[in-house]
């Protein structure tokens, strides 16, 4: 079975709003479901670390990614390094008390998954949430390091897809289904799936809108801070000549309208490190207000990418370095 919905190739997701929203809804789905079908209401510690080969792939980790994040471990016997890590995450696993689950892939038994996730060499380590993948480390790593990984996976889980966890409980029957639990409506969910809808329906500024009064009485928002930077994007590029605003970027490589133009279409395609080195070359090539203009432009194109991936932070170093 392969891995569908991966993320993998580092595209940036533009439906990252509605993919959350949805994987919410699913959640809630698959908790109500285990409780009508009279689930004992909590896993066992021992069923948060499970072996996963091919055919088991889209059920044991594809769906139950819907309900927590899975952390999926690549492994082999005759890896010496992962004698000592896959304990390791067995441990925190259970340690962290269903935030998380882990996944055990043998690669000698499992080429195709390990082929399918781009796996170079082991121990390698990677998590999907709400079915889309994201590699986290490759190699033997400090237990610091790695806490720190799985703190940031699980806050991310929980904040961008509401993702709260399993409930374990050590007496729990063995195959137990998850709890049902109350997921009560936060105070913004309605502007949120308003803003979710207006973007299913090209309602680029009705989207814009909705996470701007969310943002005007909580200005901490994380799901509305990313959904409004995507809805700006969007409506920016909507009614754009593609052909024409290449053309015109490619012509006129110090004219700030056309490369902003050009790096928004960078990026609604996917070519996120060509968004940023246009506008960043486009830096280097002014000053006074139009650098001004360009830099903020950057700096809005970060927010839509967001502010850990390494694509952000090594652009944020290169226009540090064109601006001094």
């Amino acid at each position: 079975m392969q891995p569908r919905n991966m993320s993998m190739s580092g595209v940036v997701d533009l439906a990252a709003v509605k993919a959350a929203q949805e994987a919410k809804s699913k959640a809630e789905q698959a908790r109500a479901e285990a409780a009508r079908q009279g689930g004992g209401g909590a896993v066992t510690p021992a069923s948060l670390v499970i072996d996963v080969d091919e055919a088991g792939f889209e059920q044991d980790v594809l769906q139950r990614s819907t309900e927590v994040p899975v952390v999926i471990d690549f492994w082999a016997e005759w890896c010496e390094p992962c004698k000592q890590l896959s304990p390791l995450l067995e441990r925190l696993a259970v340690e962290y008390n269903g935030r998380f689950v882990l996944a055990k892939i043998d690669v000698d038994a499992n080429q195709m998954l390990m082929q399918q996730f781009g796996v170079q060499g082991i121990p390698a380590v990677f998590a999907v949430v709400a079915g889309q993948a994201l590699p986290l480390f490759q190699g033997a790593a400090a237990e610091a390091q790695i806490r720190g990984t799985l703190d940031q996976l699980v806050q991310v889980a929980e904040q961008r897809f509401g993702l709260t966890g399993l409930t374990v409980d050590p007496d729990a029957a063995p195959g137990a289904a998850p709890a049902a639990q109350e997921m009560p409506a936060g105070p913004y969910d309605v502007l949120l799936e308003a803003a979710v809808q207006a973007l299913d329906a090209g309602d680029f500024g009705g989207a814009v809108q909705a996470y701007k009064n969310v943002l005007a009485d909580d200005p901490g928002n994380t799901e509305a801070k990313l959904g409004l930077a995507q809805a700006e994007l969007l409506r920016r590029v909507q009614g754009l000549d593609p052909q024409k605003v290449r053309q015109d970027a490619a012509e006129k490589p110090a004219d700030v309208a056309a490369q902003i133009a050009g790096a928004d279409l960078d990026l609604v395609g996917g070519h996120v490190e060509d968004a940023f080195g246009r506008l960043i070359d486009t830096v280097r090539l002014t000053a006074g207000d139009d650098r001004d203009a360009v830099r903020l432009r950057l700096l809005e194109l970060f927010e839509v990418v967001g502010a850990d991936d390494p694509r952000v932070v090594a652009a944020r170093r290169a226009l540090a370095r064109a601006l001094f």
